[in-house]
């Protein structure tokens, strides 16, 4: 829970869980005591809901209270924040859908109790049938528990940057970021609606209660935004703080960013920790513009760094060290420099060749994070498996897999029943949000792979050390709704297995636990679980690198693969063979359009930061963060 002292930065009381599941039983309690103070008074309780992938765990703990420990919800009224413009109710995609699959369909809650904003109707009706929206909210008496996520441009329901403390339900047009977000699950950024009707930042602020959910280190820095930084529009979350009775719920990566996480002596007296002081070091020079080697005592004690720099300075000394430890973080040997002392290096030098596994959650991955590493691990003689966890097929839009059917359709002509000729078929007849058949999902698999296999031939991968294992939470779901089963584990494990790697490349540690990346994170953290008898393991070592379109913070980083120039264009060729994957739109605000300028616009921020810490100055860096397996690493894929 919030400390006295992160009082003093945090204006909105948060607490921070090891993980969502924790966090969510405790939303769940203050819930349930509700729902059934309530009932036993004879009177409704009435919620606001939420979509999207944050409250799904918290709905899921919700059906299991009503089907394992008897609460009803008979006596619940719902509101929900939002809905796209214009969608049927029916649409796959719509929020009415969503809720009716994600929590209400499993509830016996009567459906004259939910209220979901209107996405159908036409335009000249919207004002009124919002002004309704209003009314039907103080009719039955306010909200009680207004539940909320976040989005990356800080939004609270649909309210964008700009919606201010007086928003009320309305008619609005989404930012570029939030598109970006939903693409996915509309098969494409073209298809996502432009609108949508949203409670506005006034009606929220009406609940009695406000809890607001986040989870994975993605959103780590908006957070801190709104739950630390003074109220503005930019960041509609942070009127949340004009609210006397707002929660905010975290797990551990979303909460990093906090000053109470992030840089602890700002509120307290921490224990100086090696990670605190090598963070507290680097974000000093970084924030004066000087190079580790000339800061100098007062630089310290003016930055809130005192204690530091009198219990372990002078500051000469902690300079020395913080400079040796960030440059031992270089390597142009990502799979340890053979027959050296390694004593400060990130690899170990034997055995001189390893058997190196990287498991890229999604085709692309892997490529866009590590491409130049790759190649040098192959060049350095490595024996180099790639494996991609799943197909990748729902990120492949029709027009993507229109191009290729009519592609092979042209080089074999006397192939009427082929599966491209099926696939065609389907294109021609299907709507734009109908969903993919069984051939279709397959079809665009196959072209993943082959945009795969082509990246991988630039980085020197041979094709028979590439591996599809298409796992079955993916294939049998969707975003935002998968569903891992031991099957999944089951097949990550019989890879390491049969590969029995010295090294492992990875990613999905500290991701939304809905994501693609943390699903086959928990797959694979299971599956090594499973084989910690096994010999092989005790000599394995895992690196993990970042899929969310940003990097590691420099003080965490422990593995640095600087790339030269042609290596960083190898790179981009790489990344360019994603044919499916071009032109999606951004994953981050960078104002780079393609994904392979994003990635090398990042690659070459890495290297200016070694280059501000007075450390050799390089075109680029790759870099990773070493895991190790803890005692309470999940051993369940059940989530």
């Amino acid at each position: 829970m919030t400390s006295a002292a992160a009082e003093t930065h945090e204006r909105i009381p948060t607490a921070v869980f090891p993980d969502n599941q924790a966090a969510v039983r405790h939303v769940a309690d203050a819930i349930e005591t509700l729902v059934r103070e309530r009932a036993a008074a004879g009177q409704p309780a009435v919620l606001g809901l939420a979509t999207g992938s944050t409250p799904v765990p918290l709905y899921r703990e919700l059906i299991r209270r009503h089907r394992e420990e008897g609460l009803s919800f008979a006596h619940v009224i719902t509101f929900n924040l939002d809905e796209y413009y214009p969608l049927e109710p029916q649409h796959p995609e719509s929020y009415h859908r969503f809720m009716r699959e994600q929590l209400f369909d499993h509830l016996d809650i009567p459906a004259a109790q939910i209220h979901v904003p209107p996405g159908d109707l036409p335009r000249d009706e919207i004002h009124a049938a919002c002004t309704a929206y209003e009314q039907a909210i103080r009719d039955a008496g306010g909200v009680d528990i207004q539940i909320l996520g976040i989005g990356r441009t800080g939004h609270i329901g649909f309210n964008e940057p700009g919606s201010g403390p007086a928003s009320v339900t309305r008619l609005v047009t989404l930012d570029r970021l939030t598109r970006a977000d939903a693409a996915r699950d509309f098969r494409g950024e073209a298809n996502v609606p432009r609108y949508a009707i949203t409670m506005g930042v006034g009606t929220i602020l009406r609940a009695r209660r406000i809890f607001m959910l986040a989870w994975g280190r993605a959103k780590a820095d908006v957070l801190r935004q709104a739950i630390e930084e003074p109220p503005r529009d930019t960041v509609p979350a942070s009127y949340l703080q004009q609210h006397d009775a707002t929660e905010v719920f975290l797990d551990a990566p979303a909460a990093s960013e906090l000053t109470r996480l992030r840089s602890p002596w700002w509120v307290g007296f921490p224990e100086w920790t090696t990670p605190l002081t090598r963070r507290a070091v680097t974000d000093l020079s970084l924030k004066l513009s000087k190079p580790l080697l000339k800061l100098v005592d007062k630089d310290y004690q003016e930055n809130g760094l005192a204690d530091l720099v009198t219990s372990h300075g002078p500051a000469y000394d902690l300079n020395i060290r913080l400079f040796n430890e960030v440059q031992h973080t270089i390597t142009g040997w990502p799979g340890g420099k053979p027959h050296v002392d390694d004593t400060h290096r990130p690899e170990r030098a034997e055995p001189a060749r390893k058997r190196v596994l990287v498991l890229s959650p999604e085709p692309a991955d892997d490529i866009l994070a590590m491409a130049g590493t790759l190649h040098r691990l192959v060049q350095h003689g490595h024996e180099v498996t790639v494996a991609y966890l799943t197909s990748g097929n729902l990120g492949v839009p029709d027009a993507e897999a229109r191009w290729a059917a009519q592609l092979m359709l042209e080089a074999n002509a006397a192939a009427p029943d082929s599966l491209a000729r099926r696939v065609l078929d389907e294109l021609a007849r299907k709507a734009a949000f109908d969903q993919d058949s069984a051939d279709l999902r397959r079809f665009k698999g196959f072209l993943r792979r082959s945009e795969a296999r082509a990246a991988l031939e630039l980085c020197g991968v041979p094709a028979p050390n590439v591996r599809f294992l298409d796992l079955p939470f993916y294939e049998s779901g969707t975003y935002r709704r998968f569903q891992l089963g031991d099957a999944d584990a089951t097949a990550v494990g019989r890879l390491l297995h049969e590969i029995q790697p010295h090294q492992i490349f990875t990613t999905g540690a500290a991701a939304d636990p809905s994501s693609v990346p943390a699903k086959s994170f928990a797959a694979f953290t299971t599956a090594l679980g499973a084989a910690a008898d096994h010999a092989w393991t005790k000599d394995c070592w895992v690196w993990l690198f970042r899929s969310d379109g940003r990097e590691w913070p420099i003080d965490e980083i422990e593995m640095a693969v600087p790339c030269s120039p042609d290596e960083l264009d190898r790179k981009a060729q790489a990344i360019y063979q994603h044919r499916s994957q071009r032109h999606q739109t951004p994953v981050t605000d960078s104002d780079s359009a393609e994904p392979w300028e994003q990635a090398v616009d990042r690659n070459r921020a890495t290297a200016q930061l070694y280059d501000r810490l007075g450390l050799a100055e390089y075109e680029a860096i790759e870099c990773f963060v070493r895991w190790q397996p803890t005692a309470d690493t999940s051993t369940s894929t059940s989530s």
